[in-house]
């Protein structure tokens, strides 16, 4: 462990900081360079204009037409010819030479005085010796010169042309004593020497970086190990022995990491958190066994909230009038939804479903409070109006905590297919008739039991012909929410309902199952989700 953290205080610290200096050593190399040669290569250009003037003196500009006739031999044109070639070497330039261009266009130059630096790898050109003109660069300095634009003219050929090697070519226009040029003579030093200085001022600063670099890294990791990595190793020990033991130290560690900085922090830290750590190992057993208890409670409570819905089926096989299915899928251990369906007599059967306030044990409570409630007034013989009042009244006397519960109860009698129902706050039923496909039936409704006393509450008749259908629910179907915070809904909950409408009740409540579950994705449930389904075939008794 101390060897990554030495690697990685240490080691990771010194590289960012040599990095830095690398790039601004970078910065620096770059902007010197640049410096150097710009200064270096002004010198050099006027050093070579300095040539090019004298040189011009030694050329009678008013005597071109006689040198250009001359051939090439005699006495005054070698006269000339040998003092530019004594001025060539002196001056140490790679080439002195006087053209004349094609004035039409500038397009070809032709050499009448060529002179080279001796024991050069590189041929002259010959008296009269025709060339193309280099470029266009080329073309605009020769019209420069001659139109009297300019006295002077610079070429600079980084790159090297052809034969030579990377040069600059300073040009004088040779001017008659008319005051028009006449020629042009021009000096070409080769750029070896910049060249030669600019790589031993890098080379220099590169060596200085290189020492700088060294002391740096020798400096920085003495002053690290002083102040990072040895008291990192004794808080990384401690940690471990820490870990393995889970025995506070006798010894503090601040008093042994004496810094009064962010490490010094650490290690006080690291003897904070030992006797924090200690105390919850002194509690842990206490409060695991607790959460085991309550966890054991709540596994118990869940199993007895199932165990009161009906959840064998077929519910009824002696009974071939209807088919009937639910399902309770709860967001906690327990819920606060319930449906139940039971018979009354011989013909009428009652379906109630149920949605308490609130979520997990004090839903559950309220749910079974609700449940027992809803079934003694039912086999007693209460109608389903009289169920919700009687219900709502008994609840309302003694609702401390002011829960409600919305409940829809219907009693259906199987031999005729009346369907008699209450509605107290619930969510709107669908039916399915025969043939036809679910659409939602907006019911009378009343205020949720448990809201408010004494309120009366309306009774309405559905009359179920053979293949009809009824489909019951509670809102954590519609309010089932996605990850981007989008209910599923009603209308996507009757589109899931339509496709399978000539299905049995459980495979009906599986399809919406199956559609939330597909819009619901990675989210998580959010309430519970309840449903019930019946299928009523008529009845064949005589």
């Amino acid at each position: 462990m101390f060897n990554a953290i030495k690697q990685h205080a240490a080691v990771k610290s010194v590289l960012s900081i040599v990095l830095m200096l690398l790039l601004f050593a970078a910065v620096v190399i770059v902007i010197g360079a640049k410096c150097f040669t710009d200064e270096a290569l002004k010198q050099y250009s006027e050093e070579a204009f300095q040539t090019a003037e004298r040189a011009a003196q030694i050329v009678d500009a008013d005597r071109m037409d006689a040198y250009a006739q001359s051939g090439g031999v005699g006495e005054e044109y070698e006269q000339v010819w040998n003092e530019l070639d004594y001025l060539c070497n002196a001056s140490g330039s790679m080439f002195v030479y006087v053209i004349v261009p094609d004035r039409s266009d500038y397009a070809h130059i032709t050499f009448l005085f060529s002179t080279i630096l001796h024991g050069s790898p590189y041929d002259i050109y010959e008296f009269g010796y025709v060339r193309d003109t280099t470029n266009d660069e080329y073309r605009q300095k020769y019209a420069a010169l001659y139109d009297l634009k300019s006295d002077r003219e610079l070429v600079i050929r980084d790159r090297g042309y052809i034969e030579t090697d990377p040069h600059i070519t300073a040009m004088v226009g040779l001017k008659g004593s008319d005051g028009q040029v006449k020629g042009i003579l021009c000096v070409q030093r080769q750029m070896d020497v910049l060249a030669g200085g600019r790589q031993h001022y890098l080379v220099n600063v590169l060596l200085a970086l290189a020492g700088l670099v060294v002391l740096f890294i020798v400096g920085q990791s003495l002053f690290l190990n002083k102040t990072l990595l040895r008291p990192l190793k004794l808080i990384s020990e401690e940690a471990t022995r820490f870990a393995t033991e889970n025995v506070p130290a006798t010894t503090k560690l601040a008093d042994v990491v004496r810094n009064t900085d962010e490490i010094g922090q650490l290690a006080a830290s690291i003897d904070l958190m030992e006797e924090q750590v200690k105390d919850y190992v002194d509690n842990l057993m206490e409060i695991t066994a607790e959460k085991e208890r309550i966890g054991t409670e709540l596994e118990l409570a869940s199993r007895i909230q199932a165990s009161m819905l009906p959840s064998i089926y077929p519910a009824f096989p002696e009974r071939d009038e209807f088919d009937i299915y639910g399902s309770m899928s709860p967001a906690k251990e327990v819920g606060g939804d319930f449906y139940d369906f039971f018979f009354v007599d011989e013909n009428r059967l009652v379906i109630a479903i149920a949605d308490v306030s609130g979520k997990g044990v004090p839903a559950a409570l309220f749910m079974m409070i609700s449940k027992i409630l809803v079934q003694n007034l039912a086999l007693i013989g209460h109608s389903p109006k009289e169920v919700l009042e009687i219900a709502n009244r008994q609840i309302c006397n003694n609702n401390p905590e002011d829960m409600f519960v919305t409940l829809w109860v219907g009693m259906l009698d199987v031999s005729t297919g009346r369907l008699v129902a209450a509605d107290a706050g619930h969510e709107y039923p669908v039916f399915k008739q025969g043939d036809g496909v679910f659409e939602l039936m907006k019911d009378p409704h009343g205020p949720a039991i448990g809201v408010m006393e004494d309120v009366p509450y309306r009774e309405y008749e559905v009359q179920l012909e053979p293949g009809d259908k009824l489909f019951l629910y509670t809102d954590g179907v519609p309010e089932a929410t996605s990850n981007d915070e989008e209910l599923f809904g009603i209308d996507r909950m009757v589109e899931a309902l339509r496709p399978v409408g000539d299905k049995a009740p459980h495979e009906v409540l599986d399809a919406v199952n199956e559609a939330v579950a597909e819009f619901v994705g990675e989210a998580a449930q959010f309430d519970d989700l309840t449903m019930l389904c019946l299928h009523y075939l008529g009845s064949s008794r005589k």
